[in-house]
């Protein structure tokens, strides 16, 4: 079975086909994790003037990319020294802000307290912050509880800003707290918070190692669902039932290099998780399944030529689409981990820490300085346009139908002709 169906199976447990919404991308790298849409024809050409339907001023600084579903534009940011989940219609109309809790503002030039994106199921929105503060949220802005993991599990050691999204599983809100000895994956109610189960996950690691920023995904039919999860040089698959560790394959850093923290998420295409690693300098591709240490039977293979440190690839049509850091482009078969071609974005000292999105046969991908490149992937690589948003972008562009939305530092924006 397709990971698309997984997908849409695990997180529209409870929705007939005819209920989904047209619009919807309902968690960061949209609906199945892949970073990718196959209905949207995104534009191609715009800047922070021309071709933008409506833009608004944001209230504070926040990294997260924003969710979309039906008529709801859903981001998390500060308002005022609180954290805040806002709710925008398609006309850029805000219809509810509600504030979580205090923040913890972010220390990095690209991040903030507000990196994790929220999710939704369609009937509750679930948001996660830099402060610990996890919240769940009715579709009308009520918030309906709230808890902080850091008051619970003790405050993070990260180096940098806390930044995986909270997933939805058929029943529970999932969150991964990797960071040093305390590291560990819990299941919370979706309907009041309540802490279902919580599995310690520690491994022994090089120093820095062991912290990660990526975000699990949710593979498997309601009732038999697993989470996958990247960091501590290990992807483990966990039980979505309660937490029990199905399988782990390791093998990430033979010669225990130090400062391989893990930043970019994996992606998966069918039953491979393709995982970068090495601080940008290794790919791997791993074969979901099996029981136990799976780290000699399900590695399928190992580059040690090419990576992504901060962008987490974009997968579509069986290929996976890599961005690296400097802004070289690589097409990558999961299967063999051969490359299908490679391509050049323009050199620039910006870096790019904006995931790429792929819709309608073309790559997207921001760079840090605000310069957003669209690049054809149809035939070979080429690149077909460079628009100017004249502030920084970190978040990832959100394809949906014939509309592009963009978060920048200082405003969200709604791109169309």
């Amino acid at each position: 079975m397709k990971v698309e169906l997984l997908g849409a199976l695990f997180l529209f447990a409870n929705l007939a086909p005819a209920e989904l919404p047209q619009r919807y991308w309902p968690r960061w790298r949209g609906p199945a994790s892949a970073g990718s849409s196959a209905t949207a024809n995104a534009p191609v050409k715009w800047s922070h003037t021309e071709n933008v339907k409506w833009k608004v001023k944001l209230p504070d600084i926040g990294c997260s990319t924003p969710i979309v579903w039906s008529d709801n534009i859903l981001i998390t940011s500060p308002v005022e020294g609180q954290d805040s989940v806002l709710n925008y219609d398609w006309s850029g109309v805000l219809k509810w802000q509600t504030r979580v809790g205090p923040e913890r503002r972010g220390k990095h030039r690209n991040g903030s307290g507000s990196n994790p994106s929220v999710e939704t199921d369609g009937k509750n929105v679930f948001a996660y912050f830099k402060s610990g503060n996890l919240a769940g949220l009715d579709m009308s802005g009520e918030l309906q509880w709230k808890t902080n993991l850091q008051e619970k599990f003790g405050k993070d050691t990260l180096y940098w800003d806390l930044g995986n999204s909270p997933v939805l599983t058929a029943g529970y809100v999932i969150v991964t707290v990797m960071h040093n000895d305390r590291s560990l994956i819990a299941a919370f109610k979706k309907a009041d918070g309540e802490m279902v189960w919580k599995q310690k996950r520690v491994y022994a690691t090089p120093a820095e190692c062991d912290h990660s920023y990526a975000t699990p995904i949710v593979i498997g039919e309601p009732g038999k669902e697993h989470i996958i999860t990247w960091g501590a040089e290990h992807l483990t698959a966990h039980s979505a039932e309660d937490g029990k560790l199905i399988w782990e394959c390791a093998g990430f850093n033979p010669q225990k290099q130090s400062n391989w923290v893990q930043v970019a998420s994996h992606v998966i295409v069918g039953d491979i998780a393709v995982i970068p690693y090495g601080r940008g300098s290794r790919l791997a591709g791993i074969r979901l399944g099996g029981e136990g240490d799976v780290t000699v039977t399900n590695r399928l293979w190992t580059r040690e030529d090419t990576g992504s440190f901060v962008p987490t690839p974009a997968a579509f049509d069986g290929k996976v689409y890599l961005l690296r850091d400097t802004g070289e482009v690589e097409c990558i078969d999961p299967g063999s981990g051969k490359s299908i071609w490679k391509g050049n974005l323009p050199k620039h000292r910006s870096k790019y820490y904006s995931s790429p999105v792929v819709a309608d046969g073309r790559l997207i991908a921001a760079r840090e300085d605000g310069v957003i490149f669209v690049a054809s992937l149809k035939e070979n690589f080429e690149v077909l346009s460079e628009n100017v948003m004249d502030e920084r972008v970190i978040a990832s562009p959100v394809p949906i139908g014939s509309l592009l939305l963009i978060r920048g530092e200082e405003h969200l924006y709604c791109i169309g002709k």
